[in-house]
């Protein structure tokens, strides 16, 4: 049974995916910096009795960036970029790495407390608590045979 459903994930892709990819970037060939360019990022997610722990891999971001939201069922992460301003004073001669705009939306089911998500933003790692519901939680317990 499966508990989060994760859309976008860059793990499994097809031929296909790596076509769409190739036919996105170049359209996206000669057009301004400037246009929002959306990115996926890579998510770690692992599962304890009570919760799930989402770990996405953010580095260089402020937290205040960061967005968190939950809306019918669905937990969606993303950051926007922010459009940086020009000065004839400072100007880049080479820049080898910028930050894009992503989102990540995960499916979370009926069993998910999602009034009590919590987010943390620490050392380029953004760390989602998902707490399960008290009746969700497996039970286990050792039955005597007689």
């Amino acid at each position: 049974m499966t508990l989060l459903k994760v859309n976008g994930s860059p793990v499994k892709k097809a031929y296909t995916g790596f076509l769409d990819d190739w036919f996105n970037e170049w359209t996206n060939f000669g057009k301004d910096d400037e246009t929002v360019q959306w990115k996926t990022v890579p998510v770690n997610i692992h599962e304890t009795k009570d919760a799930y722990h989402l770990e996405l891999n953010a580095p260089g971001l402020k937290k205040e960036d960061l967005k968190i939201n939950v809306e019918d069922n669905v937990l969606t992460i993303s950051y926007e970029q922010k459009e940086e301003t020009k000065s004839e004073d400072y100007k880049t001669v080479r820049r080898e790495f910028k930050h894009y705009s992503f989102k990540r939306s995960f499916t979370l089911n009926d069993k998910i407390d999602s009034g009590i998500i919590q987010g943390k933003y620490e050392d380029g790692i953004l760390k989602v608590h998902i707490p399960k519901k008290a009746e969700a939680q497996a039970v286990s317990k050792q039955i005597e045979i007689q």
